[in-house]
């Protein structure tokens, strides 16, 4: 059966908690993933640049974001045997769909942002 068929997507079931698309929903609700996702998304950068553009994330939450998304076949990793080692991450053809997707999450925040920060002032008064 191809996995891009109506068929195929109609066979899971996101509110089962044995769904496996779970999985996807869990990668992507963690803290720093989306981040790094579009970071990576104009092309390939080193660790050092990563951790630069993604302000306030720490050299271990990037580690673990990026081996979490290489084990699911999104990130890349590439070493250069250079003193010291040269790495390298970049998105897979499935990372840069995925990247796409999450793109539509920012542009809709940067549209309703406005609307969000005025329901929270509107919610916080007594």
């Amino acid at each position: 059966m191809d996995t891009k068929s109506p068929e195929k997507a109609m066979a899971y079931d996101i509110f089962n908690s044995n769904c496996p698309s779970r999985h996807v929903f869990d990668r992507l609700g963690e803290r720093w993933t989306g981040l790094v996702l579009l970071a990576l998304g104009p092309g390939t950068q080193r660790f050092s640049q990563l951790r630069r553009q993604v302000q306030g994330i720490t050299q271990k939450m990037l580690t673990q974001t990026l081996r979490g998304l290489e084990r699911d076949g999104i990130v890349e990793r590439r070493a250069y045997p250079t003193v010291p080692v040269t790495v390298e991450y970049s998105l897979t053809p499935l990372g840069r769909s995925l990247c796409d997707a999450v793109a539509v999450l920012r542009t809709w925040a940067y549209e309703h942002i406005d609307e969000i920060e005025a329901a929270n002032a509107k919610y916080a008064r007594p």
